[in-house]
């Protein structure tokens, strides 16, 4: 911690001593641009990946087209095999590094919220969307571009937004968000399984998925 904090201090100190050197309008110039940057590079992330988790079947590897079994016993065993590394595995772990990319953008968008309630935010919004897109992936895109955006409208309107310095100063909670993260990694794959088990129960009395609604 003592290293990024002083690696912060030092890199704040270079830049408010380049910044000073130019003129006015120059400094404000390059402090509206580096905030409209991140703006920018957040937003692009959401776009990108809000359809990702927004899917039910996020990855669809079909680990099983290895299975060469020919026994039905063994059929059976190598599928709920390769359905517990594909979707009980690997999907939560690519569902977590959503997470932890989502909580990084909202340490350096947000202000006055410790490590551990950006945890929480982020953690119930991409456990919302997680959950919605098994009744409906049509409306889990909509939360999942709504919940993060909305949060991007609320920094903005908060004055203090605007101050670089806060920004960089920031970047000294990223070593706490990594000393918090185990937890919700339990709780995130743990959340994977249950909503995989409610699904396999459904699909075995025959409950479809909701029909999506068409627009008007």
């Amino acid at each position: 911690m003592g290293v990024i904090d002083n690696f912060s201090a030092s890199f704040i100190e270079i830049y408010n001593s380049f910044i000073s050197t130019l003129p006015f309008f120059a400094q404000k110039f390059i402090n509206l641009f580096l905030i409209v940057l991140l703006i920018v590079i957040y937003s692009i992330f959401i776009w990108k990946f809000y359809r990702f988790i927004a899917k039910k079947d996020i990855i669809k590897l079909n680990l099983n087209k290895y299975n060469k079994s020919q026994n039905p016993l063994l059929t059976k065993i190598f599928a709920g095999i390769f359905y517990f590394i594909e979707y009980l595995l690997i999907l939560p772990f690519l569902i977590f590094f959503w997470f932890s990319i989502f909580t990084i953008f909202l340490i350096f968008l947000t202000e006055n919220l410790v490590i551990e309630n950006l945890l929480v935010i982020s953690a119930i919004i991409i456990a919302s969307i997680r959950m919605v897109s098994y009744y409906n992936e049509d409306l889990s895109k909509d939360l999942a571009k709504l919940l993060p955006f909305t949060l991007l409208a609320i920094s903005i309107i908060n004055p203090k937004f605007f101050d670089i310095n806060r920004i960089f100063n920031n970047f000294t909670e990223i070593p706490g968000f990594f000393s918090e993260i185990l937890i919700y990694l339990a709780f995130i794959i743990i959340l994977e399984i249950i909503l995989r088990i409610f699904d396999f129960i459904f699909s075995l009395f025959g409950i479809e998925d909701s029909p999506n609604v068409k627009e008007e």
